[in-house]
């Protein structure tokens, strides 16, 4: 049986047709790319998923009805919005909070947030909406991965990380990568091709593709980079400077270290500057 079993799924916001018909199923270890411009649904079925929406048709996870089985459901889920609600609750009592309500270890996910470079102890009674848009990104995703749960829902869950606490999170989710199944939802497949072995792409509320992908780049593989420039330009160092790279040869040579799963986000953010790059050398390794 499917982990995540969708069948004829429909949602409508009064006379606007938001899902139309959906069947879709996921099973353990799939990692699912949920790909499709904004306003395609993405959002809307990952909320019919964790019983938010009630809509027409069948959802299931692991044969249980979210909407009714809610509680037990939303236990075995990990799951980390792409806006962080706007929680008054201080940052110990929240993780505390999370803990007990899905019966796990809150040293789980005080470890996870370090790895993720947040220090808890530091901003332990701070509330949580003062904090900067990374930290709670980095909070939500200690609370998901913490978790022993079977279940991933991550919507745009790196958006708002730094380079190095991404290629850390996809580390993360390479320990979960065999015992779960995970749906990773974005507006561009470039930002989490890397990740997942099976594409989902929505447009208009359907689903237009549904292919399974090679995996071949490792979660945790790092590429050693060098860049050459033909002139030093201070708007590409200080892009290149974001993602921790370091000048040489009186800034026409740059070398630094670009998480594997981030390689296409990188060649992107090149592509702005192709008129300035000389030579790119990228070797990959397994880690860092």
């Amino acid at each position: 049986m499917a982990m995540i079993q969708f069948q004829q799924v429909t949602k409508r916001f009064r006379r606007q047709e938001v899902l139309k018909g959906i069947d879709l199923e996921v099973a353990r270890g799939d990692r699912v790319a949920l790909v499709g411009s904004n306003g395609a649904g993405k959002t809307t079925l990952i909320r019919c998923l964790l019983g938010e929406y009630t809509c027409g048709g069948t959802v299931a996870i692991d044969g249980r009805a979210p909407r009714r089985h809610r509680t037990e459901v939303l236990k075995r889920v990990g799951f980390v919005p792409q806006i962080a609600p706007p929680l008054k609750m201080p940052v110990g009592q929240l993780i505390r909070f999370a803990a007990g309500v899905c019966d796990s270890d809150a040293g789980r996910m005080i470890e996870v947030a370090g790895r993720l470079g947040l220090e808890l102890k530091a901003i332990r009674r701070q509330p949580f909406n003062k904090l900067s848009g990374g930290m709670k990104q980095k909070l939500l995703i200690a609370i998901a991965l913490g978790r022993d749960c079977e279940l991933l829902v991550l919507d745009e869950p790196a958006a708002n990380l730094d380079p190095e606490a991404r290629h850390i999170f996809f580390g993360l989710l390479a320990e979960k990568k065999d015992r779960a199944a995970m749906l990773i939802s974005s507006h561009r497949l470039d930002e989490v091709a890397s990740l997942v072995n099976r594409v989902v792409e929505m447009d208009q509320g359907r689903i237009v593709l549904d292919d399974h992908v090679a995996d071949d780049v490792a979660m945790t593989s790092v590429l050693h980079s060098r860049l050459e420039l033909v002139r030093p330009s201070e708007a590409f160092a200080q892009t290149v400077r974001q993602w921790g790279f370091e000048a040489r040869e009186d800034g026409l040579a740059w070398e630094g270290k670009v998480a594997g799963p981030d390689r296409l986000r990188f060649l992107g953010v090149l592509s702005r500057y192709a008129a300035l790059l000389k030579g790119i050398h990228l070797e990959e390794t397994a880690d860092g």
